[in-house]
C-alpha cells in the first residue's frame, strides 16, 4: 500500500492526515518540506491525524521525531491523534508516548494546542 498525506489548515493550525503505509523516509519528502515551509513562515503547530495510516515502521518513526525536533526548536508544537493499536503499540515500546503529546481526537489536539480542555 502506497503511503500519502493532505494537508488543511483550521484556526492557525495545520492538520496532516497520513493514510498508507510509511515504511521509507522518501515517501514522506513532500511532507517534510511542506511542514519545513511552514516552519519558515513562523506558522508551528501541527496536528497529525493518523486515522488512516496502517503501519510505520522505524523510518516513519523517525520522521516523526525528525518533525517534532524542528517545530520543538522553532518553540512549535505538534500533536499527535487518531492512531490505531498497532502504531500505538509501537509507540509506547519505544517509549516515544513520553516524547509526543498524543491524542484520541482531533477534538483533544485542538484543545491540547489551544491550551484548553477538550469537552
Amino acid at each position: 500500500m502506497l503511503y500519502d498525506y493532505r494537508t488543511t489548515q483550521e484556526s492557525g493550525i495545520h492538520i496532516i492526515r497520513m493514510w498508507g503505509e510509511l515504511v521509507d523516509r522518501a515517501q514522506a519528502n513532500k511532507m517534510v518540506e511542506f511542514v519545513d515551509a511552514q516552519i519558515s513562515n513562523k506558522e508551528i503547530k501541527f496536528i497529525f491525524d493518523l486515522a488512516e495510516l496502517k503501519y510505520m515502521n522505524s523510518s516513519g518513526l523517525n520522521v516523526l521525531i525528525n518533525l517534532f525536533t524542528k517545530i520543538r526548536k522553532e518553540g512549535g508544537e505538534m500533536v499527535i491523534t487518531n492512531v490505531n493499536k498497532k502504531i500505538q503499540e509501537l509507540l509506547i515500546i519505544t517509549k516515544l508516548t513520553t516524547l509526543f503529546t498524543v491524542t484520541d481526537t482531533k477534538e483533544k489536539a485542538f484543545a491540547k494546542l489551544n491550551g484548553t480542555s477538550a469537552l
